[in-house]
Order: C-alpha cells, then sequence, then structure tokens
C-alpha cells in the first residue's frame, strides 16, 4: 500500500513510528499522515500523560477492507489530521499479535453483535476498549446502510469522551468484566470428561447445519471450516454413517469451486456464495496447511486418489509461492492487484480471473473446450468491487484499459463425462486441454501483476504446514514433502527460537516479532510429533517434549485448570485473553490438550494427559452447545475417550522391511495411534521413552511393538500381522 503523498523528490512527506516494525503491514502504514504508534509503552504513556483517547486500529496484510479503509480514510490528510488531533493512534497486526485481537475482537462482539477486520477500538487512555466497529465508509455522502461515516464516528466518540468520561470508565469496566466471563464460559458445574454420546450429539448438530446440496455448514459466506471436518472424519470412525458422505461432498465440492485456484493450486479464504464459487480471493497459509492435510487424511480414509491430488497441488502451491528460501514459510498473498500496468488502484481478483479473448489469445484451438469446462463466458461470473474517486462501490465489472467486460472466475461446474456425452469430444480430449491449458495459463497469469506477499513467518501457522508436510511424506518419506517438514523444523527451531529457548511468534529479515503465545507452542509440539512418525528422527520427540514442559509452565494456570493464551510474563493488556474457541485456526487449548494426550502416550508422563483431561473436562458443556466453534477440541476429546495404541518400531528408517511395516502404520487413517522409532543401536533415543526402552529388531529384522498402556503385545516382524494388531 504506497502511499500518495510525496514530495516533489519523489520521497514521503509522512512517516510515523510504524517505520521500524518488522510486520508489513504495519510498514505499509509508516507513511499514512496519521500518526501511528505500534502497541506498547510510548503510545499508552502518551494517552495518559495528555488524557486523550485511544484509536486501536487492528487489521493484515491479506485484509481487503483493510485496504480500502487505509485507502479512503488513513491515508486522507483531512481525516488524519482529525485523528491525530483528537486521538493516540496504535496500528496493530493480528497475526502478529493475536493477543491483543482476541481481546479487543471480544470487545467489539459485545458492543455490535459482529466483528471483522478491519477492527476498530476506541479506548480510554490505559487500553479500556468503550466503543467500536469495523469498516466504516469514510464520509457522510459515502455513508450507507445506516452507517456513520469515519468522521462522524471520530467526532462523535471525542466529544463523548469530554463530556462523559466517567460514564465510559464505566462503560469500559462492564465491558472488560463480560470478556473476561467469556473466558470461564462452560465451565459451570462440576467438571467431567466429555463422554461418546456427546461426540455422538455434536455429530447431530453439524448434520442439521451441514448443506446438503453444496457441502459446508450453512449458507453464505462459506468458510472451509477444517476442524469440523476433521471431526467428521472421526465421527466416521466412530458409526456415524453420515458423518463420511458429509465430508466427501465437502471435499468434492470445494475442490472444484472457485474458492480454489484451479490453476496454482491452494486455496482461498472463504466463498462469499454458497456454493464455493466467487472467494475472497486472500490466500492464507493456515487455510492451505489445515486443508491439505484435510485432503490427505481423507485419502488416508477412503484410498481417493482425487484427495491426494487436491493435497500434493495445494502443498506444491505452498513450497513454489510461500517458502522462504531457508525452508520458513510466508504468511499470506493479498486479494487485490493491479488489473493492468499501471492501473491506478488494485483490484480484488484481478489476478486470478479470465476472459474467452484471453483464452483464444493464449490457448488457440483449446480454448472453446476448456471454457466449457472451466465456466468461462463472455458474460462472466466475476464482478469486480472496489471503491470510485468517489469512495462508492460498484457492483458492475466495467472496462478499464484493456480490462474486458466480464471475468470469469475458473471452476469445474462439470463432470468431464458429462461435458463428453454432450458435447461428442472424448473425455481423454477433454482431459488433454485441461492439462496443457492449466500449464499455459499458469505461465500467463505469472506474467501479471503479483498480488503482495506478506512475509512474516509465523511459528503457529508453519507448525499446521509442518504436520501436513510430514503426514504427505507418509510411510515412504516422500519427496519433496519430507525435506519440506524437515527444512520447516530446521528453520523454526533456528530462527524463532531465542538462545533461552523461547519461543517467538513471528519473524521477518532477521528481525525477531514478540514471544510466542500458546497456540505457537502447542501447534510446533503437534507438528514435531508427526515429523518423528514420518522420519524416526529422535531430535523431533526431544524437542516435542521439551517445547510441552515450556507450555506447561509459561501458558498453565493452577487456579482455573487451564491455559492462557500468554505466558504468565508477557506485558499485561487489559485482561489476560483465553481464547478457547476455533476460528480461521484451532484453539491453542484444542491443539495443546490433543499434543498432551499424544505425548503421554509416547512417554508416560501422566502430568500431560492430566492437564490435557482437565483441558477437556472444563469446556464440556461448550462442546455440547457449540460443537462448530469446537472441531479440533472434539477431536482431541474423542482421542482422550479412546483406547491409544503405541507403536514402537525398531528399524532401519531406509530399509525395505522399516518401510513395509510403515506402510501399515502411516498409510491409513489411524488418529487414534502413537508412533516412536528406534534405529537399532540408538540407545539415546531409546532413552526417550519407556515405550522405546529394551526394543529390539528381532533376529535383525525390523520389528513393531503394538502396546496399551505400555502394555505391549508380541513383537511382529510381518505387516500382515501388525495390520491384525492395529485393527
Amino acid at each position: 500500500m504506497d502511499t500518495q503523498h510525496r514530495d516533489e523528490h519523489g520521497n514521503p512527506k509522512y512517516t510515523n513510528h510504524l517505520v521500524h516494525e518488522a510486520s508489513p503491514y504495519l510498514t505499509a502504514h509508516a507513511h499514512n499522515p496519521v500518526a501511528w504508534f505500534p502497541w506498547g509503552e510510548a503510545a499508552l504513556q502518551k494517552a495518559q500523560q495528555e488524557n486523550k483517547p485511544i484509536l486501536i486500529s487492528i487489521g493484515y496484510a491479506a485484509c481487503h477492507w483493510c485496504h480500502i479503509m487505509a485507502s479512503e480514510s488513513f491515508d486522507d490528510e483531512a481525516t488524519a489530521a482529525l485523528q491525530n488531533e483528537l486521538f493516540v493512534n496504535i496500528k496493530v497486526d493480528r497475526e502478529e499479535r493475536p493477543d491483543i485481537d482476541t481481546v479487543y475482537m471480544a470487545a467489539v462482539q459485545a458492543i455490535t453483535g459482529q466483528g471483522g477486520w478491519p477492527l476498530n477500538v476506541f479506548c480510554l487512555p490505559d487500553g479500556t476498549p468503550f466503543y467500536g466497529g469495523t469498516y466504516f465508509p469514510p464520509d457522510e455522502k459515502a455513508a450507507r446502510y445506516g452507517m456513520p461515516s469515519w468522521k462522524q464516528v471520530l467526532r462523535s466518540v471525542a466529544e463523548a469522551y469530554s463530556a462523559r468520561p466517567d460514564e465510559l470508565a464505566a462503560t469500559g469496566r462492564e465491558l472488560v468484566a463480560h470478556i473476561g466471563s467469556l473466558a470461564s464460559a462452560g465451565a459451570e458445574g462440576a467438571p467431567t470428561l466429555p463422554t461418546p454420546q456427546l461426540l455422538a450429539d455434536a455429530a447431530e448438530t453439524l448434520a442439521r447445519q451441514f448443506d446438503a446440496r453444496e457441502g459446508g455448514f450453512g449458507g453464505a459466506p462459506k468458510f472451509p471450516q477444517p476442524m469440523s471436518l476433521e471431526f467428521l472424519l472421526r465421527a466416521h470412525l466412530r458409526g456415524d454413517v453420515r458423518a463420511l458422505p458429509m465430508l466427501e461432498l465437502t471435499l468434492r465440492k470445494m475442490a472444484r469451486g472457485g474458492i480454489y485456484d484451479q490453476l496454482g493450486g491452494g486455496f482461498h479464504r472463504y466463498s462469499v456464495d454458497a456454493r464455493w464459487l466467487v472467494p475472497h480471493f486472500e490466500k492464507m497459509l493456515y487455510d492451505n496447511a489445515l486443508l491439505a492435510r484435510l485432503y490427505l487424511e481423507a485419502h488416508q480414509l477412503t484410498g481417493n486418489p482425487a484427495y491426494r491430488l487436491i493435497a500434493e497441488e495445494t502443498l506444491a502451491y505452498l513450497l513454489r509461492e510461500l517458502r522462504h528460501p531457508e525452508g520458513g514459510f510466508y504468511s499470506s498473498q493479498d486479494a487485490d492487484s493491479l488489473p493492468y500496468p499501471g492501473a491506478p488502484h488494485a483490484e480484488e481478483g484481478a489476478f486470478y480471473v479470465w476472459t474467452p479473448d484471453e483464452l483464444r489469445e493464449h490457448l488457440g484451438e483449446d480454448a472453446a473446450l476448456f471454457a466449457q469446462l472451466y465456466d468461462v463466458s463472455r458474460q462472466g461470473n466475476f464482478e469486480f468491487q472496489y471503491p470510485t474517486s468517489g469512495s462508492k462501490q460498484q457492483k458492475e465489472p466495467r472496462s478499464s484499459g484493456n480490462i474486458a467486460f466480464g471475468r470469469s472466475i475458473l471452476n469445474l461446474p462439470r463432470e468431464i463425462a458429462e461435458l463428453a456425452r454432450v458435447t461428442g469430444v472424448s473425455a481423454a480430449r477433454f482431459e488433454q486441454v485441461a492439462a496443457r491449458g492449466r500449464e499455459r495459463l499458469y505461465a500467463a497469469r505469472s506474467q501479471r501483476s503479483w498480488p503482495f506477499r506478506d512475509e512474516k513467518i509465523i511459528t503457529a501457522w508453519n507448525a499446521m504446514v509442518l504436520r501436513a508436510l510430514a503426514v504427505a511424506a507418509g510411510p515412504n518419506g516422500a519427496q519433496p514433502w519430507l525435506a519440506a517438514a524437515q527444512g520447516c523444523a530446521r528453520f523454526l527451531l533456528a530462527y524463532l527460537r531465542r538462545p533461552d529457548g523461547r519461543l517467538l511468534r513471528s519473524w521477518k529479515d532477521g528481525r525477531a516479532g514478540p514471544l510466542g503465545f500458546l497456540e505457537d507452542y502447542a501447534l510446533l509440539v503437534d507438528g514435531l510429533i508427526a515429523l518423528h512418525a514420518a522420519d524416526g528422527d529422535p531430535e523431533w520427540l526431544r524437542e516435542s517434549v521439551a517445547l510441552a514442559d515450556a507450555m506447561l509452565s509459561l501458558f498453565w494456570d493452577e487456579a482455573t485448570a487451564g491455559f492462557y493464551d500468554t505466558a504468565h510474563d508477557q506485558a499485561a493488556l487489559v485482561l489476560r485473553p483465553r481464547d478457547i474457541g476455533d476460528n480461521a485456526t484451532p484453539s491453542g487449548h484444542s491443539v495443546a490438550a490433543e499434543a498432551l494426550l499424544r505425548l503421554a502416550a509416547l512417554t508416560g508422563n501422566e502430568l500431560y494427559r492430566a492437564r490435557a483431561e482437565a483441558v477437556l473436562a472444563s469446556q464440556s458443556t461448550l462442546l455440547a452447545r457449540f460443537p462448530a466453534g469446537f472441531g479440533r477440541m472434539l477431536c482431541a476429546a474423542d482421542l482422550a475417550i479412546t483406547s491409544i495404541k503405541e507403536l514402537a518400531l525398531v528399524g532401519d528408517p531406509l530399509a525395505a522391511d522399516t518401510r513395509a511395516l510403515l506402510e501399515v502404520a502411516l498409510g491409513a487413517y489411524r488418529p487414534h495411534l502413537v508412533l516412536a522409532r528406534l534405529a537399532p543401536g540408538d540407545d539415546e533415543a531409546a532413552a526417550l521413552t519407556p515405550l522405546l526402552q529394551g526394543r529390539e529388531a528381532v533376529a535383525g529384522i525390523a520389528t513393531a511393538y503394538v502396546c496399551e498402556g505400555f502394555v505391549c503385545k508380541v513383537p511382529v516382524t510381518v505387516p500382515e500381522a501388525l495390520a491384525e494388531q492395529l485393527r
């Protein structure tokens, strides 16, 4: 987001306190005329010294409406002057500081009944919120749907603070008390572990919310909700006959829709319609990590190669377009890009949409068949939305430069077999056209103006990719997935961990972000456990245990028998956040519970199990009431009440006999199995867990020991015998 305010030499006219920040989202606002501060003591002290209210504006780099409000209001000199006069202004990257976002999002949701980004919150000088909202139009002329303009909001809030400070202070105290009460919701009554009936009831609730026509849950806008879909896999194993058909319909519809990038692979954030056609075009690392793993596990369960293909295309996209040269993964790609060279503004989706003329230019005689297959027509299926100079929203596509009327999002509304029947063209011909066309159009698209890439590297999101890559590597250590997983793990442990062992939340170009939060620790433990299963390196198991111990030390609260999102020594906000439900990513609490259960089974450390069960017991009521918001916690509950099988596998990691046993263990969907691996003679690795102690390869052949509660069956060396013991 390049400011329009420059002097005669081309230098920015304005520079604020964000100029030295590491976050690309913050530095994008460093030359706004608004005198932005980053979150910190300097801004809070200034507000208290000058007795000014604080405006906290929260967003992220790939947020479409954040860009619009920045262009309309924060880059406007008159509006900025008003903000600077009346408020101390703080900009926050929600991805870098999820703790701040959690607190103030809860405040705005309590005030307005809804939330979103940009998130604009007005606070007392000590940071106590008293009013807020999301996007506001820039002036009265542009105000619509009964929304006040941003300038009206600024003046009204400042006047209220001047005239009624005691009233606003009382409102703020009540609001903070309300937010605090949300963190303990669900804990009423004696805590009890979830039961099989609770899981069955949760699956029933999800079935009632399911869209039987298009898949997914609810109507427009429609989000993939990978945590709830993951729970459907577990529900299927528990005998729910509806669960797998619900999951498979959703996976097929998403993979064929516009929410999936049919050329480059990977998923966009969500669909604005109910049928997965028109996405919000930003691509987030976490969405693609979670969905890639979901498709991989669906393939493990069903054997359907189409699911593996989508997963591998998604992971290939991550490796190609979001990977740091040393192995970590960047955060996101923007929704917006310039529609043509020299365009006056970026437009959402411009990078991804096509016209029939463009297809003819790049595909020649294949264009007509490709258009039939991928739903490209003269009228188009996508309408640009962008602010005009008067800041009104236009929904009509318009011709501008070389942008033609009617652009289409590639999607697959009909099966190739159906098209072949209707047109008389062979299915083989359609498949040839599709493969050749995707390759050519991807090359042509690569010559367009690319969306902005947020190159901030976030520990928690990378850990999700780590687990997906480890699952993709599978029993044979498939390349490039295993190498990428190992590279990601090494990157995180080298660059996102301080010398004293503390994890960092984020990193960019050698600059460290804030200290890590609960989800950073929990997800990295989760990913490292999966990587140890994939390559057998004991270092990953050793690191997962050390991180789990640190997580318990930093985030566990004995008084509440649960975790906080922030460590006990992190700077205090108006309250200490505890976000227990899933959002776009799984909650740190649910991942911590599941990871601790796995580590308890691997190591025999009963403290891990006790902590996990305490979390699950405290949230049983909420799991029963609102299963859609607790998909990953339901998966953790499923693990807690199921007999976990512990598998110790001793053998040369590269030998065929070891691979044959791994094919049984890792080739199928086994969410209730934990795997510890040992190379013969590695006494140091054997000391990591009782599961590996005293284990040896029988007669020099790779050997599997299947145990429950460290009580083991007869060791086996034949894959069929292992399959029988795991059945």
